[in-house]
């Protein structure tokens, strides 16, 4: 049976560069903590996960059409451009890409979505075909989960494979309820504000009782409690705007087709690949 991994490049690389416990340098001086770390845990990613297929997706550099919707939309986040080279991961995305390139691993940066966009359409438009695994730490992932599709937050040893269960048993809500869930709960990484007394037990139980935001903002004045139903009804255009921001659709366009992306494992070791691309 077909599987296909799915690596959101850039939170693995921020994972990695910020997790290492401090800069690395080569022989030749040059840092390379975020490409030793990605590439070992991409290949022990592999190893768990023995895909069939494998592609890695980036964030490109680009305007972000949801920040059109929502100007503050990840306006909590730094700025890579004003920090100095030992401070910046994306320093090291050429030596990311060279160590791709020799796995034979596709890759590609988003040019004109996020790379969430991308890895959603592959889960939304294969999942029939093949098994998808994504492996990265946004939650936002959740919502595609399925009984095809899987999210792995990858911490060695301590990696949790995501399920349907695992969602349920979390957060007291189906998968598909998830986009609905985080726009009335908020998403401070994304700095996206929920309502005010709408916390995750509350939203639950409205997802529970109505279905979804939709039934919920259509429903308000059936809210029970006073303080629930008076946020819920003053924030309405806003949780109306999260969901836009949160909720991943299948329109962007795939950059390889599923043969592009076939992949044989062969049990390479970090420090080859390193040596491979010049870093050792």
């Amino acid at each position: 049976m077909n599987k296909l991994l799915l690596i959101d490049g850039s939170n693995l690389l921020f994972q990695m560069f910020f997790g290492m416990p401090a800069r690395i340098v080569n022989k030749d001086g040059k840092a390379i903590q975020g490409t030793l770390g990605f590439t070992g845990a991409l290949l022990k990613i592999i190893r768990m996960v023995r895909p069939t297929h494998v592609a890695a997706i980036f964030d490109g550099e680009h305007e972000n059409s949801r920040c059109e919707v929502n100007p503050d939309y990840k306006a909590n986040r730094t700025d890579y451009g004003t920090v100095s080279e030992n401070e910046n991961p994306f320093s090291q995305l050429p030596d990311i890409y060279a160590a791709l390139d020799f796995l034979s691993i596709k890759h590609t940066e988003a040019s004109d979505c996020e790379a969430d966009d991308i890895i959603a359409a592959y889960a939304l438009s294969l999942e029939r075909e093949t098994e998808i695994v994504i492996s990265s730490f946004d939650s936002d992932f959740f919502q595609l989960i399925s009984d095809r599709v899987s999210v792995l937050r990858y911490r060695g040893e301590k990696t949790v494979i995501c399920t349907p269960d695992y969602v349920v048993n979390r957060y007291g809500i189906a998968p598909c309820q998830y986009a609905d869930f985080k726009s009335l709960t908020g998403d401070r990484a994304d700095n996206i504000r929920g309502a005010e007394n709408v916390g995750v037990k509350t939203a639950a139980s409205l997802l529970e009782q109505f279905g979804t935001l939709e039934n919920i903002l259509i429903n308000a004045e059936n809210i029970k409690k006073p303080s629930v139903k008076e946020s819920v009804i003053r924030n309405s255009e806003r949780l109306k705007n999260n969901y836009k921001i949160i909720k991943l659709l299948n329109t962007a366009r795939l950059p390889f087709g599923i043969k592009e992306l076939e992949y044989s494992y062969t049990d390479i070791k970090t420090s080859m690949v390193l040596q491979a691309i010049g870093l050792r």
